[in-house]
């Protein structure tokens, strides 16, 4: 995927601490000056409106597409009836890229673009890598021997720190 606003992933099996993480890191990215855009892959049905409220009713009416929007926000929903899971590229090329800086991934781990893997060992789960080649860091709560880089998953300012270096060097994927 080439894309010119930096990408970088987190990848990890679910209960790792993905989001935590990320309600971590984006803070201390943004005391970086840095405007950052994130996409969430999820493997469940969801809302992001409200039964009853005029944005719900219109969308259920039929609508393929709802915009809502106000001074402070704006939303746009799309209906999927395909009901096939969205290409990270795909989405990448909804976000306004003008208004962003870099963009954090939760989730898309069979996609290939620069991750960071999240390894806990008390979920007893496998390494992603090395059978993921684009993984470029592992942060875990143990000490692991790895050709590449390995980060503390409890001092997410190092974190913060390894990404603003890795997207400095590797600013277009």
């Amino acid at each position: 995927m080439i894309n010119k606003t930096p990408i970088i992933g987190f990848a990890a099996s679910s209960g790792t601490g993905k989001t935590t993480l990320l309600l971590e890191l984006i803070p201390l990215l943004k005391e970086q000056g840095v405007r950052i855009a994130v996409i969430k892959h999820s493997h469940h049905d969801f809302d992001i409106d409200q039964p009853g409220k005029d944005s719900y009713r219109l969308r259920k009416s039929g609508a393929d597409q709802t915009l809502i929007a106000s001074a402070w926000r704006w939303a746009l929903i799309t209906e999927t009836p395909e009901q096939k899971p969205p290409t990270l590229n795909r989405l990448v090329q909804k976000l306004d890229h003008d208004q962003i800086d870099m963009i954090l991934v939760e989730g898309f781990k069979h996609e290939s673009f620069p991750k960071i893997e999240l390894h806990r060992i008390a979920t007893g789960k496998a390494l992603l890598y090395p059978d993921d080649s684009s993984i470029i860091a592992i942060a875990c709560d143990t000490d692991i021997k790895a050709p590449i880089t390995c980060l503390d998953i409890n001092n997410p300012a190092r974190i913060a720190e390894y990404i603003t270096q890795y997207l400095l060097k590797h600013p277009y994927q």
